[in-house]
């Protein structure tokens, strides 16, 4: 679904004044009932991410860790069964993964009296039956499974859902009959930077020459799509061409202004691809 940036701004505007809870999450949809819920849930989403990267820092230092421990600890004390990480969480507008990692490495810190790695503390927020302490280990997992955007649970789930739509690209490439070379071969080749799928034989889309696909399942906001040209796309057209970029959940229309220098931006698999044997056969 395609937003004009007018329509993005007003959700985007709404969202900054409602907590990142599964309630506002409703509130939204309640809202724009015209927009589809994949599409709001991935605005949601991104732009509570930008929030937490605007305000981390404050976070992380020595002082709110230390405040945050012992508020942990205070808390547990009085009630071990409340969700005090959680809650404290949510008071300070922090996302209750981040505050769980936060209160597990100062944990492990003063049990083990040395800074635990990254690999440690992953997989402990990953298994919390790992934490050696058992009220810890109940706070962090109220911790990630309340957490919407944030955590191993929801790495998991966006993981599975860049896959099904990947997996879904390729169907329509091979119902479509397009030869195609996908990234995992183009890594054994040794490329790094790849796209998910490289047409052997260009098609035409609206108009414009396809070499390329890569399947984004998510909406293309103004900031992250910045960051994929820079970090993927012009790379991309540099070594194979021009190309064609899906996100599924929609993007700001005005985004797609590269047509002509060779990046194009649709929200669903195109319906009027013309392969080279579709227009010898017009001629």
């Amino acid at each position: 679904m395609k937003l004009t940036k007018a329509q993005y701004d007003e959700i985007a505007q709404f969202l900054g004044h409602v907590q990142p809870t599964r309630q506002s999450l409703r509130k939204l949809k309640e809202k724009f009932p015209s927009q589809s819920q994949s599409t709001l849930l991935s605005i949601f989403s991104q732009e509570y991410q930008k929030q937490i990267k605007r305000t981390h820092a404050k976070h992380h230092t020595a002082e709110a860790i230390e405040t945050y421990y012992q508020r942990y600890l205070n808390g547990v004390m009085k009630n071990a069964a409340a969700p005090v990480l959680l809650e404290l969480a949510n008071e300070v507008d922090f996302a209750p993964s981040l505050m769980a990692r936060i209160v597990l490495e100062r944990f492990l810190q003063e049990k083990e009296q040395a800074i635990p790695s990254k690999t440690l503390i992953n997989s402990m927020l990953r298994d919390p039956s790992q934490i050696p302490d058992g009220v810890l280990a109940n706070q962090v997992y109220q911790c990630t499974v309340n957490d919407c955007c944030y955590g191993p649970l929801v790495d998991c789930i966006k993981h599975a859902i860049g896959h099904e739509h990947e997996v879904l690209l390729r169907k329509m490439l091979l119902e479509k009959n397009l030869s195609f070379i996908a990234e995992d071969q183009l890594r054994a080749k040794g490329y790094d930077k790849t796209p998910d799928f490289i047409l052997e034989v260009p098609v035409a889309v609206e108009g414009h020459i396809i070499h390329w696909i890569e399947s984004k399942a998510s909406f293309g906001d103004e900031s992250s799509h910045q960051a994929y040209l820079q970090d993927q796309f012009w790379s991309y057209w540099n070594r194979f061409g021009p190309g064609l970029v899906i996100y599924w959940y929609g993007f700001i229309e005005e985004l797609d202004c590269h047509r002509e220098r060779g990046i194009l931006l649709k929200d669903c698999f195109p319906t009027d691809i013309v392969t080279l044997r579709h227009s010898m056969a017009q001629r």
